[in-house]
């Protein structure tokens, strides 16, 4: 027998062994895929069931789990969420989610419009949009990013009765991503093409707006999954905010706090471009200041195109360096 007919059967051993492997590989991830969807089954009926229980009606409509083998994909037909006791409701359209199998700790999620919500103290509102988006990273305990893109928000109420809605805002795209910072929350995000329907700032006149804002929310961690009731006693730190509309642009920078009465504290810095610009914005905003607001800008302007100069909150009263902007009312 030759030396290349030695060779043949250990090839075709060492072939064999190596297709029995990948079977075996591919059966046991199979059998974890199968066992995850059933899974994530049986959960989402035991959360259904003990909210049920709780008198709170929830539910994810036709839910579907897909995508064997590349990906795992969790779908429903619409969202919905109804708590009697609290007089709160909510409902969405459809709900897609997929993980990749090379990427299973990034899912990535879609969901339909609109969003109608109903919440003590607010009118219903309707929320729709074109495009809505959400990245996730996941790990324990908590995720270490969650980010989310959507185009073509917009906002009206949603009047119960036959009366006509009431249009809030509309905003070309808008974008958040939020991540945690040691005990702290850290946010950036950022919209464009934002406009404010007057009538839903009490006939208050504002242009179309562009923001970006970089915040940490100060132990913002131990905030997530508690139910915050109130701004009292909360603190930020704001990076970066940043404001503009046409030539005009205001940027802020600085802490920012609310007290146990609900009083604003701040001690901000704020850079401002073009402060004729933002002068005519705020006049539109504020017209009960409008005179002082003018004069105050007027010699502002003396002082170059970007000057900066700081804002102060105290106990509520706002002040930009020497001009007086009134007094900010409690918040909750």
């Amino acid at each position: 027998m030759t030396s290349s007919d030695e060779r043949q059967p250990k090839s075709r051993r060492g072939l064999f062994w190596l297709v029995a492997f990948i079977v075996v590989l591919f059966a046991i991830y199979s059998a974890g895929w199968f066992y995850l969807a059933n899974r994530v089954r049986t959960e989402a009926d035991k959360a259904v069931a003990t909210l049920n229980k709780s008198g709170i009606e929830a539910g994810c409509a036709n839910l579907q789990v897909s995508g064997y083998p590349l990906n795992f994909t969790v779908s429903c037909d619409n969202l919905a969420y109804e708590d009697d006791a609290k007089n709160i409701a909510a409902s969405a359209g459809s709900f897609n989610a997929v993980a990749q199998i090379v990427q299973p700790l990034s899912p990535v999620a879609s969901l339909r419009g609109p969003l109608r919500t109903s919440v003590p103290g607010m009118m219903p509102l309707w929320i729709d949009w074109d495009n809505l988006q959400a990245n996730v990273k996941l790990w324990y305990p908590l995720p270490h990013r969650i980010s989310l893109q959507a185009e073509g928000l917009s906002g009206q109420t949603d009047p119960a009765d036959d009366t006509d809605p009431v249009e809030l805002f509309s905003a070309g795209k808008a974008s958040g991503q939020l991540q945690p910072n040691g005990g702290n929350l850290d946010y950036i995000g950022s919209f464009g093409d934002l406009e404010i329907d007057a009538d839903a700032i009490g006939g208050r006149v504002l242009p179309a707006l562009d923001a970006s804002g970089d915040v940490t929310l100060n132990n913002g961690v131990a905030l997530v999954g508690t139910q915050v009731k109130s701004l009292r006693g909360q603190s930020i730190e704001i990076r970066n905010l940043d404001l503009s509309s046409g030539t005009a642009r205001v940027t802020l920078s600085g802490p920012l706090s609310v007290d146990a009465e609900g009083l604003v504290n701040a001690d901000l810095m704020i850079r401002i471009k073009d402060p004729k610009a933002v002068a005519a914005i705020l006049a539109g905003a504020i017209p009960e200041q409008k005179n002082a607001i003018e004069q105050g800008f007027a010699a502002l302007a003396m002082l170059g195109s970007e000057p900066s100069m700081p804002l102060k909150v105290v106990k509520g009263k706002a002040s930009l360096g020497f001009i007086p902007l009134g007094k900010l009312k409690p918040v909750n």
